[in-house]
């Protein structure tokens, strides 16, 4: 909206500062931040009062996880809601990716609600169906990918200009990217603070990525796709940063609240949209390797314990399986987001190594 107004009323001065994207990220994260921060102690007390005994504890899980009985979960509103204020501030308004991404922020948003809606009323695990949630995540993925999509090849990394024709299948493929990106966080959020930061880490990777995409010179200069006017998600990758942080504010161990369903499945579905979005879906498999290292070692638990009655985790996803080996809860949140910034590193480097 400012940004819009700096044009109209052509802006000088100091307030020509808003037609920068720099700058507008940094006021983007700011004002997540803040906002976040602000309306935080409030809504939690609100989620509190609202849901009596919180989100349910799996009595077969680890037994350090039974004295968080009674926290509130749906804290993924907050960062949503400071999200949402901070793009409509300082985004281009405009521009055909900041509505695609935020639809999918939103639509998972709502469907993550929903879920964590079911779980806390009936205090029940299983929610909404799995059907019906996959279907509406597709159906909101297919919708951003038909938004995003400029064109059908899909890009390797460290090669320059190798690509992969896919042709239509490519809208398959890109709605397989943002689902599967919003399900991969939504299972590693299993310990407190243990799937914010990734995500933020994440974000901030991709801020760099959108930028040095939508300029034309240094994705000439890297060898990496350029695509016009994405430079603006790297806006939207700070706000999330922003939101992240004042999240991580009351998450931090222990957590006066979880993000519920209603934030990883927003969050995860925001870094796959913008991935799709700037043609670097192969480096999310990298910056995000955690997420897909959580959610593979859930296929893999599946698979083997359905064919053989035996299980290759002590439990899944593969937190819960270092906790059972006996590492600390702040241990293994601590250890992998190590492992984050380290992968967020590597896909960084991706950018050079041609």
């Amino acid at each position: 909206m400012l940004y819009i107004l700096a044009q109209w009323l052509h802006f000088e001065g100091l307030a020509n500062l808003i037609r920068y994207q720099s700058f507008r990220a940094g006021a983007a994260l700011m004002t997540a931040l803040v906002i976040g921060l602000i309306i935080g102690p409030r809504f939690i007390n609100m989620l509190r009062m609202r849901q009596g005994k919180g989100q349910p504890i799996r009595e077969d899980g680890p037994q350090s996880h039974l004295s968080k009985r009674g926290t509130p979960t749906m804290g993924g509103l907050m960062i949503v809601i400071a999200l949402a204020i901070a793009l409509l501030l300082w985004m281009d308004l405009g521009n055909r990716y900041v509505w695609a991404c935020l639809a999918v922020t939103l639509g998972f948003g709502l469907i993550g609600f929903l879920d964590d809606y079911d779980k806390v009323t009936k205090y029940a695990h299983k929610g909404v169906s799995a059907k019906v949630r996959l279907a509406g995540e597709f159906l909101v993925a297919g919708i951003a990918a038909a938004l995003v999509v400029t064109e059908t090849n899909l890009y390797v990394p460290v090669f320059s200009n190798l690509y992969i024709p896919l042709g239509p299948v490519y809208y398959v493929f890109a709605a397989f990217v943002i689902v599967g990106a919003g399900n991969a966080v939504n299972l590693t959020d299993g310990l407190d603070g243990l799937a914010i930061m990734p995500v933020i880490i994440a974000s901030g990777t991709f801020a760099i990525i959108a930028y040095l995409a939508g300029r034309a010179d240094y994705a000439h200069y890297l060898g990496i796709p350029h695509v016009p006017r994405a430079g603006e998600l790297a806006i939207f990758c700070a706000a999330v940063m922003g939101a992240g942080l004042a999240f991580l504010w009351f998450n931090a161990p222990p957590a006066a609240v979880f993000m519920g369903d209603t934030g990883s499945l927003a969050l995860g579905g925001t870094l796959g949209v913008i991935a799709v979005s700037v043609h670097h879906e192969i480096v999310l498999a990298i910056v995000g390797g955690l997420f897909v290292m959580e959610a593979v070692s859930v296929i893999i638990q599946v698979f083997v314990y359905k064919r053989t009655g035996k299980r290759v985790f002590l439990m899944a996803p593969i937190h819960h399986h270092f906790e059972q080996l006996g590492w600390r809860e702040s241990t293994v949140v601590i250890r992998f987001w190590i492992v984050s910034i380290v992968l967020a590193l590597l896909g960084l480097a991706t950018l050079k190594v041609r």
